[in-house]
């Protein structure tokens, strides 16, 4: 079972899909690092569970039937005669919390297991609303350690991570960011209709990076979560694609 598209596929972008996207993804990711690494560093899962107030915006991206009201500008009396007044009430939403379970990838260097790389996989939680901030201030206690981060953004949704300049033109981005040469980031973009590339994966001098096929982690994630008995294929992506590409997706998953 082939992906019909030559890179990321945008109609697992739906919020149906994503989130087994997202943790078969980083498993076959955290594999295909492992595989690759020297005999004095391994690669590990780990996932921390937060609590995060989920806005509007965000709750109609993880979870598309859920509607949002908006509650009358005042409470209104029922009309005046005999008896009881009868009020009517405002509706009010509670304040959403979400238990997120966030997984990353963590490189350890032995006998210590010190921390050398960070390798991240982005969320539309991490790229909308409180849950953005609450991933930049993560991003920047790991860019203020010793230790290289890789993020990976396979989502056209959402805000983008913020640079000192802006972002090269691209619908998908890695960022290496190692920790000898701050500020500086490696950036690596490609359009839609691309394959997925190689990205480097530092670790600690001297070693060398280990590089990372991640067309090859795609693959294998698309054809172990059978994502084409259930996709929406010949129906507009979720994803929001330009006009020409969305309709060039159509097309083509259409032929599957």
């Amino acid at each position: 079972m082939v992906s019909p598209f030559p890179g990321m596929d945008p109609y697992l972008e739906d919020p149906a899909f994503w989130p087994d996207f997202h943790h078969r993804f980083i498993t076959y990711w955290c594999e295909a690092v492992a595989d690759e690494l020297p005999d004095a560093y391994e690669a590990r899962l780990d996932e921390r569970v937060n609590l995060v107030q989920m806005s509007p915006e965000i709750i109609k991206l993880i979870y598309p039937d859920v509607s949002m009201s908006h509650a009358p500008a005042a409470t209104r009396a029922a009309p005046a005669g005999k008896g009881t007044h009868l009020l009517e009430p405002i509706t009010i939403p509670h304040e959403f919390l979400e238990e997120v379970r966030e997984t990353r990838i963590d490189i350890l260097h032995r006998p210590d297991r010190s921390l050398v790389a960070v390798l991240e996989l982005l969320s539309p939680v991490n790229k909308t609303g409180d849950g953005f901030q609450e991933f930049r201030a993560k991003r920047k206690a790991i860019l203020l350690q010793k230790v290289h981060l890789v993020e990976l953004d396979l989502l056209l949704g959402g805000k983008r991570m913020p640079l000192s300049w802006p972002l090269p033109a691209g619908d998908y981005f890695a960022l290496v960011s190692r920790a000898d040469n701050r500020p500086n980031c490696e950036v690596f973009s490609w359009p839609v209709r691309n394959p997925l590339p190689v990205i480097p994966i530092p670790l600690t001098a001297p070693d060398a990076d280990v590089h990372v096929d991640l067309a090859k982690v795609f693959q294998a994630t698309y054809q172990r979560g059978r994502y084409g008995r259930s996709l929406r294929y010949g129906q507009p992506p979720s994803a929001p694609l330009s006009q020409d590409d969305a309709q060039w997706a159509m097309e083509l998953s259409a032929k599957k």
